[in-house]
Parts: structure tokens; C-alpha cells; sequence
């Protein structure tokens, strides 16, 4: 068996128009609460990433929410045989994905209400669909983890990447001369330092080779966060306590965000909307969910309260 069908999560595929690359998919993970519920929590996973966190729908699931979580087009189970994996041009293309999914989970589904949830370049992303779908009512709330809101970079190459940017514009294609360290996906897998087990081919050690199309797109959608969003519904930004430098892995990886600089992410949460609330988890790893068993009931206890509040 599978880890969908030993987790008993039902897949559903969402179909788009075609793109640059050809067909396009998106992937609907869901599982319902144990009772009747209106509720959902939509999970939206970062980059080089996918759902695997069978407990984060363990969690939902018992505070009687509806669980879905969506493959992005061009990611984990989503991935086609003709894609880059990973590859877009502009943030707006996943803006299908988000409606196709919140159309399955509202209207065929028929949940009344979605949280949003989204970590790192998720994160990111569902900062700017909630900004660009306030009537969207049944919208309750925005939770991030760690979302990727700037670059973390030297000031040497960050002073670059809007030449990288515009080149990116003009020549999506190019491969970029630079790409993700094996050091933080090395303190996640169970094969390295880590306790979790995910697929390999979806969330490769190593990355996916970045090219200048992707850069380009981050930086457009992080200069229009960074200028400042008008969320509506209540936001909730988590993030470390501290940063270390991404690189090869070292043990202060299992306590620190290795991958973004925890304060941009508390410069630009500030940026939202009107309706934020901030909370600095200590010991946490990028995805804080995936941190120490203490450390990530705490983020938990954290969701749980703000969820009920």
C-alpha cells in the first residue's frame, strides 16, 4: 500500500487549460473529520516540497476540520512526464489551482468555510490569493509557516536579483547558476539526520535545478507582498526563532530555519492586513511542523488556539 491508502487520504485530480509546457494538473489530498463538519483546512506545501504530513491531518481532523491539502501543478503528485517539476513564469498561474481546489471543497463539497494554510513559497502564494480574493467569504483565516517572503541571500547576490529578475523575464529557461543546499533537506529525511520519511524523486536531496523563469516570478510576487497586501480574514505568521546559514547540514539546522531569515519574515508580516498576529517558535526548523516532537506540538497548540479564538 501507498501512503495515501495506509493514511486513507482520497485523491482528486484537477484538471486545467494548458500551459507553456503542455497538460497541467493539480492534486486534491482529503480526508474527512470523524463527525459532520462544515470546516476545512486547505494545506498548500512549499517549494521542491509536497503533502506528506499525515499527523498535520491528524491535527486537523481532531479539532473536527475537514482536512484537504493541494499538490500544486508541477509538484509531487501532480508532477507530469513532460514538466520541469516545480517550473512556473508568473504566481498567478497556481491561482487556478487554488480555485479549482476551493470549488471542490466548497461547492461539491460542501464545507462552508476554508483555512488557509500555506509554508514558505505556499506561504507565500496564499498570502497574495487571500489579498486578491477578499469577497471570498468562506475564506476564515490564513495561517503561515515560514513564509517566503524574501530572498536569503548574501548582499552581494541579493543586490543582483533584480538583473537576475529581468534576464529571467525575457529568457525563462536559462538554468540559474545557483540552487537549493543539500544541508536542510538532510536534517528532514529519516536516511540522513532527520525522523521523516518522503519521496525522493518529489523532494530530492539535492533540489530541483532553479532557472531564471522561477526567480523571476518569486521576486514580481514578493515585490507586490513587500509594497503591502490588505488580507481581510485573521492572519496568523509563525516562524523561528533564529536562522541559521543554508548550506551542508550541521546540528544547528535542527533548531534554526536553515533555509529563509526569520526577520524578513517578521518585517513583511507586518504587511498583511490589519488582522495579524505574529508568534516566534523557539527551536523551530523551517517547516516548524517538522521540528523536534516538543517543538512542533507547540506550533500545534499554537494553530489550535489561534483556530479557536
Amino acid at each position: 500500500m501507498d501512503f495515501d491508502d495506509i493514511h486513507n487520504f482520497t485523491i482528486t485530480k484537477l484538471n486545467s487549460p494548458d500551459d507553456y509546457e503542455g497538460r497541467v494538473e493539480a492534486t486534491l489530498v482529503s480526508r474527512k473529520a470523524a463527525g459532520k463538519s462544515g470546516k476545512a483546512i486547505l494545506y498548500v506545501h512549499g517549494f521542491v516540497d509536497y503533502f506528506f504530513h499525515d499527523k498535520f491531518a491528524d491535527w486537523a481532523n481532531s479539532l473536527g476540520f475537514n482536512f484537504y491539502a493541494l499538490d500544486l501543478r508541477k509538484y509531487g503528485r501532480s508532477i507530469l512526464p513532460h514538466q520541469k517539476p516545480n517550473n512556473f513564469r508568473d504566481y498567478k498561474e497556481y491561482f487556478g489551482d487554488f480555485d479549482l481546489a476551493l470549488k471542490e471543497i466548497l461547492s461539491i463539497e460542501g464545507n462552508e468555510e476554508v483555512v488557509l494554510y500555506g509554508h514558505s513559497t505556499g506561504g507565500l502564494l496564499a498570502s497574495l490569493y487571500a489579498h486578491h480574493n477578499n469577497d471570498n467569504q468562506a475564506i476564515s483565516a490564513l495561517i503561515l509557516n515560514s513564509p517566503f517572503f524574501e530572498f536569503n541571500n548574501p548582499p552581494l547576490l541579493m543586490a543582483f536579483i533584480p538583473l537576475i529578475s529581468a534576464v529571467g523575464s525575457l529568457f525563462p529557461d536559462i538554468n540559474s547558476p545557483e540552487g537549493l543546499k543539500r544541508g536542510y533537506a538532510e536534517s528532514l529525511h529519516k536516511d540522513y539526520h532527520g525522523e521523516w520519511n518522503f519521496s525522493l524523486d518529489w523532494k530530492p536531496i539535492e533540489g530541483f535545478v532553479l532557472n531564471l523563469g522561477w526567480i523571476n516570478a518569486i521576486h514580481k510576487a514578493q515585490k507586490e507582498l513587500q509594497k503591502g497586501l490588505d488580507v481581510k480574514c485573521p492572519v496568523l505568521v509563525m516562524y523561528s526563532d533564529k536562522s541559521v546559514a543554508p548550506g551542508d547540514f550541521n546540528e544547528s539546522m535542527m533548531t534554526a530555519d536553515s533555509v529563509l531569515n526569520v526577520k524578513h519574515i517578521a518585517k513583511y508580516a507586518k504587511v498583511l492586513g490589519n488582522k495579524v498576529r505574529e508568534k516566534e517558535i523557539t527551536d523551530g526548523m523551517h517547516d516548524l511542523v517538522l521540528s523536534r516532537k516538543d517543538v512542533r506540538e507547540n506550533v500545534y497548540d499554537v494553530m489550535g488556539g489561534f483556530l479557536g479564538a
